[in-house]
């Protein structure tokens, strides 16, 4: 048997069965190819159903309109937290969170320095000094009022000092340059002061 397209093509001797089995061996490997093609293509779209279905038969699109709300509170949560943080530190200005203190003796004849002198300022450099005189007739105490870290009232040298250290403080209550008296720092916790 002759064909006239075989022919055509140069290959008008090839026997047509051979033909017919390298067909067949294509159709086969073709409809294998499909199989492999089809089963992944079921567990994508089992995959992709199981998604869209969410947790517990939740639609996504009820997903997402929840992840759309809680974007929207945590905005207006975030615009609060930040008017309340203006708002504190505002207040702050005005609380005392600078502290110098001195402790001295007042007397010769009376030892380990019983008086001090501490002054409590805000960040505005207002507040006032308290000068606690201790003697053996008992202990005086006096307070001077600060404004724009300065005293109307002349300041004594302990109290000055006092001032100084307060002054040289920070908002935070920290010293902005190391102090450098002759005196020893004092601790504020051992004189039963928190640290601010």
């Amino acid at each position: 048997m002759t064909s006239q397209i075989f022919n055509a093509m140069g290959i008008g001797g090839l026997d047509p069965a051979i033909l017919f089995i390298v067909f067949l061996v294509l159709i086969l490997i073709l409809l294998i190819i499909d199989i492999v093609q089809g089963v992944k293509l079921k567990k994508l779209k089992k995959t992709y159903e199981g998604f869209m279905a969410g947790k517990n038969g939740k639609s996504m699109e009820a997903e997402i309109t929840a992840l759309f709300k809680d974007i929207r509170f945590l905005k207006s949560a975030q615009k609060k937290d930040a008017s309340d943080i203006r708002a504190i530190r505002e207040n702050l200005t005005f609380a005392y969170q600078k502290i110098g203190m001195i402790r001295y003796d007042a007397f010769r004849e009376m030892g380990g320095k019983l008086s001090f002198s501490i002054a409590l300022l805000n960040d505005r450099d207002d507040g006032f000094i308290i000068n606690s005189v201790h003697s053996s007739e008992g202990c005086y105490t006096y307070i001077k009022e600060i404004k724009n870290g300065r005293s109307s009232i002349v300041l004594g040298q302990e109290e000055q000092k006092a001032l100084d250290r307060a002054l040289a403080m920070n908002s935070s209550g920290r010293p902005v340059e190391p102090i450098d008296e002759e005196d020893e720092p004092v601790d504020m916790d051992e004189m039963g002061f928190e640290e601010l």
